[in-house]
């Protein structure tokens, strides 16, 4: 009788540990698809740089490179709704901020490619201190509502500021000259300012794919799928979401630093709904939780507004109608409907994740 116990009660935790290792498993086949889906797209970014350089395009390296830009601020949404389950619908006030901190830089302080991100860098800083302490007191629609009340706020107040341009923004933003050293890029050398770009999303990425290794991404993760459970873990979902929210507000604030660069100029719709909505769509279309998605979706996203615009005016129906599908169809995105399959056949192959 007493070897039948400890039989029985040895089966439950060979049965937990066997679960743990099928999931961890999982996990591991999910992250190599991902990662491969990551050397696809940065190998297929080189390659397009390369080829449309050599061919002297200026419009599709500068659409890429807006494309990319773009990206960044879709990969801050990914940080809060992928991994902390927060929705923020006001993620364009950061790239915003960001953008016409890198205008004021370059028109009246210097032309500094580096001084413009680390002042990016501070602004963001500060303003996901400041925007997240507000927001992270409410859950849900109101969360996502609050971070929608502070974008329109900031941006009525930079329209109606005529130090700031007013409603016709800040123009005439000179060309920046990147310095490596020994090599520089001008920021009108469309080959040159797409691998710039190229190169500062491949870092963001890069630290966030670490960071989402660590105990401090895990236990974003945990926020998300139990926020409740938490504080018996150690940990306070209070500072991990501000956490969460500062970090997307400074890689929100980034992308805005590297705009003005692009465009040579900044208005208050770089703060206003569509812009978040737009990195909202992408992230979506892309697979949330993903962090390589973000980046497709963006791809994606840009290009088909740039195509469809040129048919029609009426794209933004077109974008629409493309999302509504994306939900109904692929609710985990294409990233995440083809990490699901990538699982499927690992586990139909020799027992898969048995």
């Amino acid at each position: 009788m007493a070897d039948d116990g400890s039989i029985s009660k040895n089966v439950p935790v060979a049965g937990a540990s066997s679960a743990a290792a099928r999931a961890y498993a999982q996990e591991r086949i999910e992250w190599r698809a991902l990662n491969i889906a990551a050397v696809v797209f940065f190998a297929g970014a080189v390659v397009f740089g390369i080829l449309y350089g050599l061919k002297g395009d200026t419009f599709y390296l500068r659409l890429a490179t807006e494309a990319l830009i773009f990206g960044a601020v879709a990969l801050s949404v990914d940080i809060l709704l992928g991994f902390a389950g927060l929705l923020s619908l006001g993620q364009a006030l950061y790239f915003g901020l960001g953008a016409y901190t890198g205008a004021l830089v370059l028109k009246q302080v210097s032309e500094s490619f580096w001084l413009v991100m680390g002042a990016s860098i501070v602004v963001g800083i500060v303003a996901g201190l400041i925007g997240g302490l507000i927001a992270i007191r409410a859950r849900g629609v109101y969360f996502a509502l609050i971070t929608y009340g502070l974008a329109q706020i900031v941006a009525k107040v930079i329209y109606n500021t005529r130090e700031l341009g007013a409603s016709d923004g800040i123009t005439g933003i000179p060309i920046v000259n990147v310095s490596f050293g020994f090599w520089h890029v001008k920021a009108d050398n469309p080959a040159g300012f797409f691998f710039v770009v190229l190169g500062v999303i491949a870092v963001i990425y890069l630290g966030l794919l670490y960071l989402s290794g660590t105990p401090f991404g895990r236990a974003l993760s945990g926020v998300r799928i139990n926020e409740n459970r938490m504080p018996f873990l150690g940990y306070r979902p209070d500072r991990l979401k501000l956490a969460a929210f500062v970090l997307a507000a400074t890689i929100a604030s980034i992308a805005g630093g590297i705009y003005p660069m692009l465009r040579g100029f900044v208005s208050p719709e770089l703060m206003y709904f569509e812009a978040s909505t737009n990195a909202i769509v992408a992230t979506m279309i892309g697979g949330t939780g993903t962090l390589i998605g973000p980046l497709y979706g963006s791809v994606i996203l840009v290009f088909l507004k740039s195509i469809i615009g040129t048919i029609t005016t009426h794209h933004i129906m077109v974008i629409g109608v493309l999302f509504m599908i994306v939900v109904i169809f692929f609710p985990r995105g294409l990233l995440g409907y083809l990490r699901e399959i990538v699982v499927a056949k690992s586990r139909s192959k020799d027992g898969g994740l048995s």
